[in-house]
């Protein structure tokens, strides 16, 4: 039996953060009008949520606002990417890897005063098979079932070993609900963290003020407004002017030097899980044949768009995997060098002439740059792009992630270690190889070193048969008031965690 540390020490680790974050904040005079400390922040945002309701709306926006702030799970990431307790003040693993017992705190209350306890636990995973469309319900497939033990007793046996399991319990699946708390999650979510939400306009701002009746710790900041933003220039613009305070994940790398060089600002680069993505439609009659899906990685020039779209901020990868998990293969990154010469090649092959393509694209900043480089490259070997920016994230949602209505997409995905998710023949990328999928669940069931070695094998034929081309990956550059302590350096997690946030 393994034994994990009890969050209390988390707790008290936190608490003294808190204490001495907020008097190196007075001390600054980061005082309000009347002289109290300042504990109101605004965050600018780019991707606007659609709705409040992540168990059925695809994409990063909404857990980023209320992952780990309105809704909390049993486990959490901290931001090294660390699973740690939350909701579970520990747990225990049996020797076989099958049975997890948790030891959940006492006393926790949602934000509608209901009582979480083990049988919160119990309702709200089972819930995930029948009830979530997005996010990873499939995460949960390992579960064979939930007993509540007592209040503060939850034992989860799983079918077989997963080594992916409690790692995707820290993510949007493994958020607590309650019964009665689900009358409209879409407006008005119910959770256990430290935030309300206390209004939302969709487009334009989410509001959230602390839970005064919150179970742990209490947040700093009490009263928090994500604002959200079309344009990275009037993002920016509002921090230079004092009307925003934090700006998570800049988006146009270009506009991050003049902050560099002014003292009433910092700038935190981190590490993060977003792989830029060229998807090309494996099921479409466009890219059903693997040489032109190859063909389409030779005719790129990986940097040139890096360049275009991140002023050279970047990581180029080759695969889907970040060098923040363990079976990264840098060599992936030249794997298909720019070659149009070779591109052709392979049309040629292909029997492929005068190829046309809808190419669909959110229309947000990056991609839009970034779109326009790929559409020129292709055009020399031959194949045109029909770009076309759709409103992100609703109908971009609705044509190419549900409907699968496009050839080719671009695309940044932010969730963590999501490369198995990916590879699903249901996916909008429609990628179909039943060795791969037997790969990863091989992979998820081995012993920790062959787990390592078994994705690394599935990552890289995803790779080699061009299941799309992964550009680049995203820094997490974060621009903040120069006051701000605690705020978020890197994105392991779809969660912007705000908690930890003070002056």
């Amino acid at each position: 039996m393994r034994a994990h540390t009890r969050r209390s020490l988390f707790a008290s680790i936190a608490t003294v953060m808190v204490a001495s974050m907020a008097l190196v904040g007075c001390s600054a005079g980061s005082t309000t009008a009347e002289g109290e400390p300042d504990t109101s922040l605004i965050v600018g945002l780019l991707a606007t949520p659609g709705n409040l309701d992540y168990t059925t709306t695809a994409g990063a926006a909404i857990p980023q606002a209320l992952l780990y702030n309105v809704y909390e799970g049993l486990v959490k990431l901290d931001n090294d990417g660390t699973i740690i307790p939350l909701l579970a003040e520990s747990w225990t693993v049996s020797d076989d890897g099958l049975v997890y017992d948790f030891l959940l705190h006492d006393g926790v209350t949602f934000s509608d005063g209901s009582p979480f306890t083990a049988e919160s636990v119990k309702f709200s995973l089972e819930r995930v098979k029948d009830n979530w469309t997005a996010n990873g319900p499939a995460y949960l497939d390992p579960i064979a079932s939930i007993e509540a033990v007592s209040d503060t007793e939850a034992r989860i046996t799983l079918s077989k070993p997963s080594n992916s399991w409690l790692f995707n319990m820290s993510g949007p699946v493994g958020t607590m609900f309650t019964e009665s708390g689900l009358k409209d999650l879409a407006t008005a979510p119910v959770g256990t963290g430290p935030y309300t939400v206390s209004s939302f306009k969709t487009g334009d701002s989410l509001v959230l003020a602390a839970n005064t009746d919150y179970w742990g710790e209490a947040p700093y900041m009490t009263d928090v407004t994500l604002r959200y933003f079309t344009d990275a220039t009037a993002q920016t613009n509002a921090l230079l002017s004092g009307d925003i305070n934090f700006i998570s994940g800049i988006s146009q790398f270009q506009l991050v030097d003049q902050f560099k060089s002014n003292a009433d600002f910092q700038v935190l680069e981190g590490a993060s899980t977003g792989e830029v993505t060229l998807s090309m439609n494996n099921a479409s009659d466009a890219f059903s044949d693997v040489r032109v899906r190859q063909a389409v990685m030779y005719a790129i020039d990986r940097q040139a768009v890096m360049d275009t779209a991140n002023s050279g901020y970047g990581l180029l990868i080759g695969s889907m995997v970040p060098p923040t998990d363990p079976w990264y293969d840098k060599d992936l990154a030249d794997l298909y060098p720019y070659d149009p010469e070779k591109a052709t090649e392979l049309l040629d092959e292909a029997g492929v002439s005068d190829l046309s393509v809808a190419f669909k694209i959110p229309n947000l900043p990056y991609a839009v740059a970034g779109a326009q480089v790929v559409k020129d490259q292709l055009a020399k070997v031959g194949i045109t792009a029909n770009v076309t920016a759709l409103e992100f994230p609703a109908v971009w949602l609705d044509d190419v992630f549900s409907g699968h209505d496009y050839d080719m997409s671009l695309i940044m995905h932010s969730e963590p270690r999501d490369v198995s998710v990916f590879a699903a023949p249901t996916y909008y990328a429609g990628y179909n190889s039943p060795e791969v999928m037997s790969k990863f669940a091989e992979a998820d069931a081995a012993d920790p070193a062959s787990y390592i070695e078994l994705m690394k094998e599935a990552t890289t034929t995803m790779a080699e048969e061009a299941a799309a081309d992964w550009l680049y990956l995203q820094p997490a550059i974060s621009l903040a008031d120069a006051d701000l302590l605690g705020v978020p350096k890197n994105t392991p997690s779809l969660a912007l965690d705000l908690s930890t946030i003070a002056r």
